[in-house]
């Protein structure tokens, strides 16, 4: 179970997954939270096939998440949470939220948490440079509440939830008879105690008045300004301070940016956005969830030593059949029964290889040697890894470690082992409906031999019969493969359960010679099918791990 607040490890099987991947992966990572409590998800690199659907089914559990790339994302980064604020708020308070959180950009989102704009402080800065707009206040439609904060007023007449939106912004510094000449309807007038200019605006219809320095309002003037409309604020700051803050009140929403935001979902990659930001002038971005809820900011800062997703990875060590992206993860640990292969970590990692059937028998150990106890689900993941792996015991590659194992784990399970295994076998080869592509990469691995690459795909059946149909199709899709993705050898095993044996097809120039040398195949067992490709037929080999795999690296390497 994931535990909320804590960084999040994958644990990552190979791409094309088989039964012991996905039960490794699942099992490993409950494992490594029981043993330390931290954060543990199993994931799969490639779709669930039917055999390991089977064992997923009957122990009532949902596939892993499949995780096809392991690159890092903008939500494996350290994210800014600088709250979002209303697009009301004023210039004053937006400017002293940055101030308080050492921040240059704020984000100005709606009670839903959607994105509405951001606010810099160069906007701010911007605001102060307008002036020969003195109706620029009525023009963003401030809030009287905006501001009554600002010039830490009072309200003596009139409702602070309403909004100046209509006239120009004036000081009344001359004698009444001249105010007559240039206040209008709808002003608002800055002025001092004078009664005279009190009576004079309110006459002329002024939509506010702001009496400085803290003078009181008479009650003729209180009850004339009701009369007509006309909002009253007292402040106790002089003319000028007044004049000079009340800009400060205007709304954020006038001078933010509305449109064309750069804006970044937690789920993108860094390596996409890295070119964005740098060709921006713009030191924050903000970054939205999968819903394009607001839930931080980054900066390019926050580029500088990020660190990649931390994973481990179980049943494999071959950088060809990894997840995508490997090379900016942060792979903290390998659990294998392979041969050493091609991958490559930034720093030392714990890697536990073992010459076994399976790498649920080495989690299997690793439980024991923890005195850990195993629950039935648990038991029943690792034992159908090994059946699976071993193919009942009967794999060249199975040890007498893997049969104990799955034999002490088929009991705690509550498992007939021999009933199960073949119910588990025959969904696996149970090819109904299935597409070339879907057979063949059921269970596939490529590799690597100094210049040279191969394929190599397997699917196992109790179905002579279904095999046998299998391998005129198979063999056309194999070539069509091998030239469409230039690999030098493509084969494929049909191996049959019950006989122990494979019909392998062989694809590319070389490929049937190799095999018929390597295991010395008498002619008669080996069928041309075309100039690219034949079927050569293997008694005895059922493993490509052991058996077939090593055999052509070794060729390949004389």
């Amino acid at each position: 179970m994931a535990v909320e607040g804590l960084k999040k490890t994958l644990v990552l099987g190979h791409r094309n997954p088989d039964t012991d991947s996905i039960c490794s992966a699942i099992c490993y990572a409950g494992f490594k939270h029981q043993l330390t409590g931290e954060n543990y998800e199993p994931c799969r690199a490639g779709n669930v096939n039917p055999e390991t659907q089977y064992v997923l089914d009957y122990f009532n559990l949902k596939a892993p998440r499949l995780v096809e790339n392991v690159k890092t994302q903008v939500k494996d980064i350290e994210i800014r949470k600088t709250k979002g604020v209303s697009r009301g708020i004023s210039l004053k308070n937006a400017w002293g939220l940055m101030q308080e959180n050492n921040v240059v950009t704020l984000p100005c989102v709606t009670e839903e948490g959607l994105l509405e704009g951001v606010i810099t402080i160069g906007d701010i800065t911007k605001s102060y440079m307008n002036l020969y707009d003195s109706s620029i206040i009525s023009k963003a439609c401030t809030k009287y509440a905006n501001i009554l904060d600002t010039l830490e007023g009072s309200m003596v007449v009139g409702d602070s939830e309403t909004y100046f939106d209509q006239g120009k912004v004036l000081i009344a510094a001359a004698n009444p008879d001249l105010m007559e000449n240039y206040i209008e309807k709808h002003d608002l007038v800055i002025l001092g105690n004078r009664y005279e200019s009190q009576l004079c605006a309110i006459e002329m219809e002024a939509g506010c008045i702001i009496v400085c320095e803290g003078a009181g309002v008479s009650l003729t003037i209180r009850k004339l300004a009701q009369e007509r409309g006309c909002a009253v604020i007292t402040t106790p700051y002089d003319t000028y301070t007044t004049a000079r803050l009340i800009n400060q009140s205007m709304p954020i929403s006038y001078f933010m940016t509305k449109e064309n935001i750069i804006e970044f979902s937690e789920e993108d990659y860094l390596d996409d956005i890295r070119e964005i930001m740098a060709s921006k002038r713009h030191r924050d971005f903000p970054v939205l969830d999968s819903d394009g809820k607001y839930i931080g900011m980054i900066s390019r800062r926050n580029l500088l030593g990020a660190k990649g997703k931390s994973i481990i990875l179980v049943d494999h060590n071959e950088k060809s059949q990894a997840v995508e992206g490997m090379e900016s993860a942060d792979i903290r640990e390998i659990i294998d029964h392979h041969r050493l292969g091609t991958v490559e970590t930034m720093s030392p990692v714990f890697f536990r290889n073992q010459p076994l059937g399976c790498t649920a028998t080495i989690i299997y150990q690793m439980y024991q040697e923890n005195h850990m106890e195993i629950d039935k689900t648990t038991a029943g993941l690792l034992c159908s890894a090994i059946i699976s792996d071993t193919l009942l015991f009967r794999s060249p590659t199975c040890t007498a470690v893997d049969k104990a194992a799955g034999l002490a784990l088929a009991q705690i399970a509550g498992l007939d082992i021999e009933k199960y295994a073949i119910d588990m076998f025959s969904a696996g080869s149970n090819l109904k409906g299935k597409s070339d592509g879907d057979i063949f990469y059921q269970d596939f691995k490529r590799f690597t031999v100094g210049n040279s690459v191969f394929g190599i795909g397997q699917i196992t059946s109790l179905n002579a019969v279904e095999l046998k149909d299998l391998r005129s199709r198979m063999s056309v899709y194999t070539e069509k493969e091998r030239e469409q993705h230039e690999i030098d050898m493509m084969f494929f095993m049909l191996t049959n359960i019950l006989t122990e044996s494979t019909d392998l097809i062989c694809t590319g120039q070389g490929a049937e010679q190799l095999i018929t040398t390597a295991f010395h195949v008498a002619d008669e067992d080996v069928e041309n099918v075309s100039a690219q490709t034949g079927i050569v037929k293997l008694p005895g080999v059922v493993s490509r791990k052991k058996q077939l795999a090593p055999q052509i690296m070794m060729a390949l390497q004389q």
